[in-house]
């Protein structure tokens, strides 16, 4: 078997212990000493998503918000009117320079383009940091931020909230029980598709009052704003500021598939669908992965991503029964039958005649921004599930997929080791990224 998609570079096998649940001692433990004392929190993005992740932090009876940073002053208004005590921001450099001391933990939930800077910045100053999906917008971005997290100690969680629901854990159980054999091949899809076909528009419009565009652009190249062309959510369409389709859902719906088979990195990739053009990711995807094997698959693993066509196979999808939805999902094909992984939904096992009796576990429940706060008093990592050791790897793997189709038609070669591909020079273009001048990094 070619090894040459593992990923075994310096510093992974001390992320898998991040990964392993193993007792780590908080760096803040030593800080509080009474039950009483909190967290002091800040949240960087204060709208859509953002609105939702500082809720589910603040609400914890360990935490209390002190700061907030948004480049939208309507969010950053409501934010200051709804939470007594918050100081808010344009600009989360400033919250940092200001308040950094007095903060604890940070979540991060923005566009894509800007989760690298602002969630390692935090990590140097000492901050944990939660941050939303997908860790980042490149994969030198990704294995950055796994070392920053190692170097300064802290625990990072990835905004993929499924991952500690009942579906997920009961779909990364089913696979491990081996009860449809060994995974012989697995198709992932999404429903819906983030994509534009047309190319950018001839024009500038102006900015919004109350919106800081050279915020929002933050470490991206310098261009007019376009009214709803990039702010709000349109953004994920933008191959400058978000991952199309593959970046936005397919870290929701690889996870349980990536856990319970225990995947690393892809060593081939392969696309033949490409973008419309240099500005746009397109709405309908199709990548095909080769992952190293493992002990639960028999061989090496392809696996099948595709947003807005075809699932899978009709000899599989004919399985389903009718009447059940599955709009986004996982296919996996195993020796001894099929399980489906519905993203929002409970797991089947395929056909149902086969698998007549087979008991769920009994999960004790608890939420994904929890078990992190949890981690950072407690110590114990086991709850946190989506650790940058894992969110790292599964986010490149899905980041491949992008350059694929940045470059497609074409099968590309990964050497993991390396952090490059080994049969398409142009395609290492997009591992990296540069920052936009007047945009660093914030070091300790």
């Amino acid at each position: 078997m070619d090894n040459s998609g593992k990923r075994t570079r310096r510093g992974f096998a001390k992320a898998c212990v991040l990964m392993s649940g193993a007792p780590f001692v908080s760096r803040l433990s030593w800080a509080f000493g009474s039950p009483m004392q909190k967290l002091q929190y800040a949240a960087i993005g204060l709208s859509g998503r953002g609105l939702l992740d500082l809720h589910s932090i603040s609400r914890h009876e360990k935490v209390r918000m002190v700061a907030g940073a948004d480049v939208d002053s309507p969010s950053v208004n409501k934010i200051a009117v709804r939470m007594d005590g918050v100081k808010t921001f344009s600009d989360w450099r400033e919250m940092f320079e200001t308040m950094g001391k007095d903060i604890d933990v940070v979540s991060v939930s923005t566009p894509d383009h800007m989760h690298g800077i602002m969630a390692m910045s935090a990590m140097n100053l000492g901050k944990h940091v939660y941050v939303q999906k997908p860790l980042a917008q490149t994969i030198g971005e990704c294995r950055a931020m796994e070392e920053t997290a190692r170097r300064n100690k802290v625990i990072v969680q990835m905004g993929t909230q499924g991952a500690s629901s009942f579906n997920d854990r009961n779909g990364v159980d089913l696979i491990r029980r081996k009860l449809i054999g060994k995974v012989t091949e697995a198709w992932v899809f999404s429903g819906k598709g983030w994509g534009d076909k047309n190319p950018l528009p001839a024009r500038e419009d102006p900015v919004p009052e109350g919106l800081d565009w050279d915020g929002w652009l933050g470490v991206g190249e310098e261009r007019p704003y376009l009214n709803k062309y990039y702010h709000p959510k349109n953004w994920r369409k933008r191959q400058d500021f978000g991952t199309g389709t593959l970046g936005d859902m397919g870290c929701h719906i690889f996870n349980a598939m990536y856990r319970g088979l225990g995947l690393t990195v892809p060593q081939r990739i392969r696309s033949q669908t490409a973008v419309p053009n240099k500005y746009n990711w397109t709405s309908n995807e199709q990548v095909e992965f080769d992952f190293p094997g493992t002990p639960l698959t028999d061989g090496d693993l392809k696996v099948f991503w595709s947003s807005g066509g075809e699932r899978a196979p009709k000899a599989l999808t004919s399985l389903v029964p009718e009447g059940v939805k599955y709009r986004f999902g996982c296919l996996l094909k195993g020796e001894n039958g099929v399980l489906l992984l519905r993203h929002g939904s409970s797991p089947l096992l395929l056909p149902e005649k086969s698998f007549v009796g087979v008991q769920l576990p009994k999960l004790e429940p608890f939420g994904h921004h929890t078990a992190f706060i949890d981690a950072i008093f407690s110590g114990d990592r086991s709850r946190v599930l989506s650790p940058i050791g894992f969110a790292a790897p599964m986010t490149e793997s899905i980041l491949l997929g992008n350059v694929a189709m940045q470059r497609s038609p074409v099968s590309l070669e990964w050497d993991a080791n390396k952090g490059r591909f080994t049969n398409d020079e142009r395609a290492n273009a997009h591992v990296h990224r540069s920052y936009r001048k007047g945009w660093k990094i914030i070091e300790a």
